[in-house]
């Protein structure tokens, strides 16, 4: 099952998303009387680096023992079909599709045989960075750096297929088996240190090849039994 969030004529709603329609509470609604909005409103998202193998090889990065994380926040968020404002202040803005998880209800010390208790379901991350910034935190940290969607959806998490074009070139190709740390054992991790509220959201790293962009690119990020996060850059 998958569920969206949308703007219409009535308000913001939610409800079960197939194949573009979705089905509320007050009503069903067909793709040209919504706008898609991000799936939900997290107060945080907590991200994931170093996760894949062949990325950790690629930048010649240590295999971290322990799920290496970092912190967007609110403002990060930004909504799929919604064109990316390029940052002011870097020449080097980059792409990584990313897995990742909302959860569902208030939650803390969860043990991994809990975890999908608290999930609420798995969307897409675009985890955008500036890369000619100084630390971590500039430049992974600021308005729009979270583009997310376009759905969440009751998926297993292990063993997604997943892929990234950039107009149209496919540039990132793996499949989360390959993740060191697997989700319910990162949400676990995380949730001893942080208190998780519904809606927000934690991901899990992105594979190979995440790469710069430029005004005008068309990013199409593909996880299987999800769909796709499209976004273009302005």
């Amino acid at each position: 099952m998958k569920h969206a969030r949308i703007e219409t004529q009535d308000g913001v709603l939610e409800g079960e998303y197939d194949d573009g329609t979705v089905r509320t509470d007050e009503g069903t609604y067909e793709p040209t009387e919504y706008e898609l909005l991000a799936p939900c409103e997290p107060s945080a998202f907590y991200c994931v680096g170093r996760n894949f193998g062949e990325k950790v090889e690629q930048m010649d990065y240590e295999v971290p023992e322990k799920p290496d994380f970092f912190i967007k926040p609110p403002v990060s968020l930004h909504a799929p079909e919604t064109p990316i404002p390029y940052p002011s202040f870097t020449s080097e803005l980059t792409y990584a599709g990313e897995l990742a998880a909302v959860i569902g209800t208030e939650c803390k010390n969860v043990s991994e045989e809990d975890v999908d208790d608290v999930v609420r379901g798995y969307t897409i991350l675009n985890d955008l960075d500036c890369l000619d910034q100084e630390r971590r935190t500039a430049r992974k940290a600021f308005d729009s750096s979270g583009p997310l969607g376009p759905v969440i959806a009751d998926i297993e998490p292990v063993g997604v297929e997943m892929t990234t074009h950039i107009n149209g070139e496919r540039r990132q190709e793996d499949n989360t088996e390959n993740m060191f740390n697997k989700p319910r054992e990162t949400i676990s991790f995380l949730s001893e240190r942080f208190t998780f509220e519904p809606g927000d959201v934690i991901s899990f790293g992105s594979p190979a090849n995440p790469g710069l962009l430029e005004r005008g690119d068309e990013i199409e990020i593909h996880y299987e039994g999800i769909g796709t996060l499209r976004n273009t850059v302005e």
